[in-house]
């Protein structure tokens, strides 16, 4: 049986613009400083594996999980350069058999390229990387001088309020 779904750019093109517009009002909505995605001119790539990232504040640290089912560490590059992490890599075909009638493709294959802004105070130079059950976990410390810190408020005695 012949594949039933003509599967075209054209579409691949509304579900990225429907997941860059989701992002948009999400950091809108919700106020959180997200990584901001660089844009990347004049290259296409086939599809986009989903990204979270955040600093955890009580172990210093900066993570960046993608998820990248299907795809061998070896076919992934990591790059850092000043302050942008860019992320590479391809999904291959892994048919056994050339010829086959495809009932069902719903999984992207291809090349894939993300490049982010990491945020303040991420040290590139000790930036590790581990990928297990096809998500990359990419850590880094953050340093202390970067991070937010908690100022306490001091009451002032009674006794020192009447006098002035």
């Amino acid at each position: 049986m012949t594949n039933l779904v003509v599967r075209d750019n054209f579409f691949q093109d509304l579900f990225d613009f429907r997941r860059d517009f989701d992002q948009i009002f999400n950091r809108i909505l919700l106020g959180k400083p997200m990584l901001t995605e660089q844009f990347v001119p004049n290259k296409e790539f086939d599809f986009l594996p989903a990204v979270e990232s955040y600093v955890d504040k009580d172990s210093k640290k900066f993570i960046c999980r993608v998820s990248l089912p299907g795809i061998e560490p070896k076919d992934v590059e990591i790059q850092a350069k000043g302050n942008l992490l860019t992320i590479k890599g391809e999904r291959k075909v892994t048919r056994a058999a050339k010829e086959v009638d495809v009932m069902d493709e719903e999984i992207m294959y291809g090349s894939f390229e993300r490049t982010f802004t990491l945020p303040e105070g991420v040290l590139t130079e000790k930036l590790t990387a581990e990928y297990q059950n096809g998500m990359l976990e990419i850590t880094a410390p953050v340093a202390v001088a970067a991070l937010p810190r908690k100022v306490e408020i001091k009451v002032v005695p009674i006794s020192k309020q009447m006098a002035a």
